[in-house]
Parts: C-alpha cells; sequence; structure tokens
C-alpha cells in the first residue's frame, strides 16, 4: 500500500480502504472480510465434529483476509514469508529458505525467481560456498517488505482479535503440534 491509502473498519464487519488526496480520505473500495453467515449453515450433522473441516474454513477466512489486505501490493502469503525470511538471515541461500518454509526446491526457486523480477532480491555468489548463490533483499525489496509488514500487523489484529492473549499463546501451540 503506498503512503496515501489507509484502512479502517466501519460497524459491519467489512474493511474499508481509503485514498487519502489533498488531506481528504475517499473511500475507494469495500471488501468483505469472510463469507457472512447464512441462516441455516450452522446445521452441518456430522461434519461439525471434524476437525481438518474447521481447519479448512479457518485457514480459508484468514488466507481471504490477507489476500484482500494484500491485493495493493501484488504479493502472496509465501512471497511475503520469503522476503522476511531473507530479511532476517542475509545472505541465506534458497535452500535455507525452501527449508525454514518447508517447500520443495522447486516451488521456492518459482518465488525467489519472482520477487528477483520485481526487483525485490538479488541473487549473488556465496563468498563460504562458491557454488552456492546468496539471496539479499533489494532497496525496493525493503521497501516492500516494511509496507507488508505494516499490512501484516493489521492482518494479525483481525485475527487475534477473535481471541484473548491466553487464547492466542494455546492456539499456536495447538497449531504447531500439526505441523511440526
Amino acid at each position: 500500500m503506498d503512503p496515501g491509502v489507509g484502512i479502517g473498519r466501519a460497524a459491519n464487519p467489512a474493511l474499508h480502504r481509503f485514498v487519502i488526496r489533498e488531506g481528504v480520505a475517499i473511500r475507494r473500495e469495500t471488501v468483505a472480510i469472510t463469507t457472512p453467515h447464512v441462516a441455516g449453515d450452522e446445521d452441518l450433522g456430522e461434519i461439525r465434529d471434524i476437525v481438518g473441516f474447521h481447519i479448512r474454513l479457518a485457514h480459508a477466512a484468514v488466507y481471504r483476509h490477507f489476500t484482500e489486505t494484500f491485493a495493493e501490493l501484488d504479493l502472496t502469503q509465501k512471497q511475503v514469508a520469503a522476503l522476511w525470511l531473507v530479511a532476517d538471515h542475509p545472505g541465506i541461500a534458497q535452500t535455507g529458505v525452501a527449508q525454514r518454509m518447508r517447500m520443495d526446491r522447486a516451488t521456492t526457486m518459482a518465488i525467489v525467481n519472482r520477487l528477483e523480477a520485481k526487483g525485490y532480491l538479488a541473487r549473488s555468489k556465496s563468498h563460504i560456498d562458491g557454488r552456492k548463490q546468496e539471496l539479499n533483499l533489494t532497496r525496493a525489496g525493503r521497501g516492500t517488505l516494511a509496507t507488508a509488514k505494516r499490512a501484516i500487523r493489521q492482518h494479525e489484529q483481525w485475527l487475534k482479535s477473535r481471541f484473548t492473549e491466553r487464547e492466542v499463546a494455546k492456539l499456536i501451540e495447538l497449531l504447531t503440534r500439526i505441523h511440526e
């Protein structure tokens, strides 16, 4: 998002993006944060007890909100994660990014190629191991990551607002059991 764009929330559960022009906020678009509840959809039958079903619904809601929050940045969750990892580990090899993100090398290469094409990452020969290439953020990559981090804070606020601090910690603990 550029500095002239803001995000606000009205009384209904929708996200409103604003453009600031000459000090005046102009509403640009409204996007639904989650699929609205429809009368009768709470009657799920036996599927209500399927944990994977609820994880899928939760993932869909989180992904939808992330996509809406990041629409103007034109970045995916994996691209943001890759930028963040490279920022936290300057000179990291592409294989290191793949390992930390738990992705195969081909997928990681495609993400790195896209980020490099956008001018956010630079590859260079490793000073430690001449067979490997290092990844580093460019100036544009650092700026984009800073903008992405602001959007992530908004996204995390939306997500965490549904829970107490203790519940957030417990949720992270429980989800970690699944993916580790």
